[in-house]
């Protein structure tokens, strides 16, 4: 089978929920990512041959072929398609791999696999929320799906408490996690890590080029003054993932369009799994996926030098470490959404760009990048660092 390279990896910097990029139409975010992409390959933009655009929230300004106005708003041709896919919080990521499988399987040569979610101006769960507001329908779980799980309603907030509760992380070690990340998160920034991936956006109060999020003042006495989700429950918004807007995006080509276009890769890709399981707990599936991954590239853990675990709560890569038994020193090194943000369809593409830009800078090989997703499925994806 032919081998798919990643070109270019980039991304905004993260956005906090009413700030930076509270003013920028999530198209023209998207926009930004794309035009980066073409501007630092010096591709023709009408090689591309394909956009496929990760987007949760697909309501209000992300409806109505999203990816297409995303195009649209770019500096890209008219004759570029797009296409704009759902797999939760993986939904870039997935948009990776349906890119990679295109070049592997010989059907195009030059595609962007890109994600972009604003959190401010199209909430969480609002493609829902506004239809049960105005008595449309009955929501997104069919009565027979209740029946067959003995639920009325699947919660990744639920499904979190259940992996802390299940793996007895109290909320101190939650917390303690989270400033971890944190303090990763501001040590990256103050080393320019996130230089090189990160594209800056012009908005109406100036050049945005700094993750927003990240609290390099953040200590355990002021995680733990924060209210708990749930009554008795452990969960807060200290120790899961900040709601940010942002978008990210990476150029797949093939072995023949490196040659035709003279491009340098930075990546290739190694392994695409998928997986899916407990619908209920929901956020559980990185573990079995990242075995079948590793499995299937025929690599073991320890091939492994860097891991990517999306922090959507701290419970998660918590739980993956302890089960797994990877160095936790490998893990999301330069922290991850708890710090970072985690603007929902754009973190798979977002992940991989600081996983490729990590490895390269510090001359490792293998990256591994996982995420939790509703419905209880889970992305991986290895590359190995050219």
């Amino acid at each position: 089978m032919a081998e798919a390279y990643i070109v270019e990896a980039v991304r905004t910097a993260g956005g906090r929920r009413k700030g930076a990029l509270a003013n920028i139409h999530p198209a023209d975010i998207g926009a930004v990512v794309l035009d980066a992409l073409i501007d630092r390959t010096g591709i023709d933009p009408a090689a591309i041959e394909d956009v496929i655009l990760g987007c949760v929230t697909q309501a209000g300004e992300q409806a109505f072929a999203f990816g297409r106005n995303v195009v649209l708003a770019s500096r890209l041709p008219q004759s570029v398609p797009a296409v704009t896919i759902d797999r939760q919080c993986g939904s870039s990521q997935q948009a990776l791999h349906f890119a990679a499988q295109a070049v592997m399987s010989g059907t195009q040569d030059l595609v962007i696999a890109a994600g972009v979610e604003s959190m401010t101006r199209v909430p969480m769960m609002s493609n829902f929320t506004l239809h049960a507001q105005a008595g449309i329908g009955d929501g997104p779980w069919p009565h027979s799906i209740q029946r067959r799980f003995e639920v009325t309603e699947f919660s990744q907030f639920h499904g979190a408490q259940a992996i802390a509760d299940k793996y007895g992380f109290s909320r101190a070690d939650m917390d303690d996690y989270a400033l971890r990340s944190h303090q990763k998160a501001a040590a990256a920034i103050a080393n320019g890590a996130f230089d090189r991936e990160i594209v800056p956006v012009e908005t109406l109060q100036g050049r945005f080029a700094q993750d927003e999020g990240v609290r390099a003042d953040s200590s355990m006495e002021a995680l733990a003054l924060l209210k708990t989700l749930a009554d008795g429950g452990t969960i807060t918004a200290g120790n899961a993932s900040q709601m940010t807007d942002g978008g990210s995006g990476v150029l797949v080509a093939s072995e023949a369009a490196l040659k035709r276009f003279n491009l340098t890769p930075m990546a290739r890709i190694h392994n695409l799994t998928v997986t899916a399981g407990d619908p209920v707990i929901m956020l559980e599936e990185p573990i079995p996926a990242t075995r079948r991954a590793l499995e299937r590239a025929g690599m073991k853990l320890d091939d492994i030098d860097l891991f990517e675990v999306n922090e959507a709560f701290a419970a998660i890569p918590m739980a993956w470490l302890q089960a797994i038994g990877a160095d936790p020193d490998k893990l999301n090194v330069n922290g991850g959404a708890i710090a970072l943000g985690h603007p929902l369809g754009a973190s798979g593409t977002k992940l991989m760009a600081t996983l490729i830009h990590a490895l390269r800078a510090r001359g490792k090989r293998y990256g591994l990048q996982t995420m939790c997703e509703g419905g209880g499925i889970a992305n991986v994806t290895i590359v190995e660092a050219l």
